[in-house]
């Protein structure tokens, strides 16, 4: 009997795990839904210890407003506004999948939540770059 050290499809098939072009589309929902969850977790961190500076004076605060004008802080709210749109259009579509509303049409509800998602995200960053 061949052990995964011996066998040689044993390497093959870790690797395939990793193949991200033969995932079905439950499996990229599942992963983003993961993944947006754990970004706005450590978004919500972030969140209370950036109100922290209120606490330290006016002055802190005015420094940390100039600061999260950046290009970058900006981009980076964009990212947890994708990802709370993602994971709220997501949660809907697992509840309705969850009483069995939809159920056939999950795949349909995957690429729509999607395109809401890319649409919002979209408007969200012209009006936030732009202002």
């Amino acid at each position: 009997m061949a052990t995964a050290q011996t066998d040689p499809h044993a390497r093959s098939n870790f690797w395939k795990w990793f193949d991200a072009f033969r995932r079905a589309p439950g499996m990229w929902a599942y992963a983003l839904n993961r993944l947006s969850a754990i970004g706005l977790t450590v978004y919500l961190f972030m969140h209370l210890i950036v109100l922290r500076t209120l606490t330290e004076g006016p002055q802190a605060y005015d420094d940390f407003v100039t600061l999260v004008k950046s290009p970058v802080f900006v981009f980076g709210e964009l990212v947890v506004v994708i990802g709370g749109v993602y994971h709220g259009l997501n949660g809907l579509r697992v509840a309705l999948t969850a009483f069995g509303i939809g159920v056939p049409y999950q795949k349909h509800m995957f690429y729509a939540v999607l395109i809401i998602t890319a649409v919002v995200s979209l408007v969200f960053g012209i009006h936030m770059f732009t202002a």
